[in-house]
């Protein structure tokens, strides 16, 4: 374990990546060009609202291991909260409708034959032609492969591909979307119970991995902005960060968990799937707590009919997220009138009657995630490299599954197992 692992980028995949080599007893030091951890998965206080926020709503399944096995790296296990069974609550904003998709422990779907268990208004055969997915070819779109026309289609698969792939179905891969159900839903509610963050994503997942590389002797510097890599004899040579220029050691290592624009920039021979993505959230605070009933034991609630697709609910603060606002046509929608426009579809969601909000606060990820289609999912970068000592991670790598959390942080995994398999087999 001689040399150091240089580890560009404190997002989850970075930091999972250094989790598991200073756990293994590797000398990390992680470099982040921002004053904090965390990238798009972060908590912050913010002035307007007077709340510690996310920048980001972000769901986890109970099947996610490699998220699940994080949190309890770093002694986060309890940091998650979700409803007892594998729950979904919904509402139709424009009709009022409201329903709850409860899927079963067993891996039999006996759910899908329950009408009070499944999606309102659909039959048996909608779901059974659904499972054209699990056959998809990687040209596919989720819209390829699944009946637009059914209610099925408005109240499952579209709310779900944006959800996990921030596109619409036209335009994202149907094989990435399968990972997801291949390793949830279709293994019952056991792997598909909803957890979101008790306290927010850095209290979960970010405070505490920093804290733990610091008890394992690694060093996390922040405001250290990658400029530029020299390459020589086949590997990283030095790493310029402006003022500061490391030479990379015979033994050094170094990991880019960067996203795809900064790769380009560092690796210029990198061609990474866009990450222009864009997601939409909008936080509200209220002058009391608001009341869970709508949600009942679940953190938040999914919306269709509505420019906003889910609602999220800690304490008096209410947090939007419209995903995919690139591609529905959000982003150009001034932030006065998306924030006035979602509240209303709000009141409704969440049974308030005409209660207002006291402050708000909107956040645009111009940058959220990779492009997912069919095109750019093909375009997903492997970890290993043409320089022996250089390794990318980060949810444009190809795991197999989208750029979520458990995406990020799988591909942190990786890289790490790579890393230490180079070093082990010198």
């Amino acid at each position: 374990m001689s040399g150091k692992v240089h580890i560009i980028g404190a997002g989850l995949s970075g930091l999972s990546a250094a989790v598991r080599l200073a756990d293994a007893g590797a000398k990390v030091v992680v470099h982040e060009s921002a004053g904090h951890a965390g990238g798009r998965c972060r908590s912050f206080y913010d002035r307007t609202l007077d709340r510690e926020i996310d920048n980001g709503n972000h769901l986890i399944m109970s099947g996610n291991h490699a998220a699940l096995d994080f949190l309890k790296r770093i002694g986060s296990d309890d940091a998650l909260t979700g409803p007892a069974d594998a729950s979904y609550p919904f509402v139709d904003v424009k009709s009022g409708e409201r329903w709850r998709v409860r899927i079963n422990d067993g891996v039999l779907p006996t759910w899908v034959f329950d009408p009070d268990r499944r999606v309102p208004g659909t039959k048996l055969f909608d779901y059974v032609k659904a499972a054209r997915i699990a056959f998809a070819g990687k040209d596919k779109t989720v819209a390829d492969l699944v009946d637009k026309k059914s209610a099925l289609y408005a109240r499952f698969w579209e709310p779900l591909t944006l959800a996990v792939l921030n596109t619409t179905p036209d335009h994202g891969q149907a094989r990435l979307l399968w990972s997801v159900i291949r390793e949830t839903f279709l293994l019952g509610g056991k792997a598909s119970r909803p957890l979101a963050a008790k306290k927010g994503l850095g209290p979960a997942f970010i405070d505490p991995a920093v804290a733990h590389l610091r008890a394992k002797g690694a060093e996390v510097r922040f405001n250290a902005r990658l400029r530029a890599a020299a390459f020589a004899g086949g590997r990283v040579s030095a790493l310029d960060f402006g003022e500061e220029k490391i030479t990379v050691g015979d033994r050094d290592e170094a990991i880019l968990a960067i996203p795809p624009s900064r790769l380009k920039q560092i690796v210029p021979d990198a061609d990474p799937p866009d990450d222009d993505a864009s997601i939409l959230n909008v936080h509200y605070r209220t002058r009391h707590p608001v009341p869970a009933t709508p949600l009942g034991d679940s953190p938040f609630i999914g919306m269709i009919s509505s420019d906003a697709h889910w609602a999220f609910v800690r304490h008096d603060v209410v947090s939007l997220t419209v995903s995919a606002s690139h591609a529905i046509g959000m982003d150009d929608v001034p932030n006065a009138k998306a924030a006035d426009d979602m509240w209303r579809e709000t009141q409704i969601a969440l049974d308030l009657g005409d209660t207002p909000y006291e402050a708000v606060r909107v956040i645009r990820e111009r940058r959220a995630t990779p492009d997912q289609s069919p095109a750019a999912a093909e375009k997903r970068l492997k970890p290993e490299t043409a320089w022996r000592n250089l390794t990318l991670a980060g949810d444009h790598i190809a795991t197999g599954v989208p750029a979520t959390i458990e995406g990020s942080i799988r591909s942190g995994d990786r890289a790490a197992a790579i890393v230490l398999n180079r070093r082990r087999a010198a």
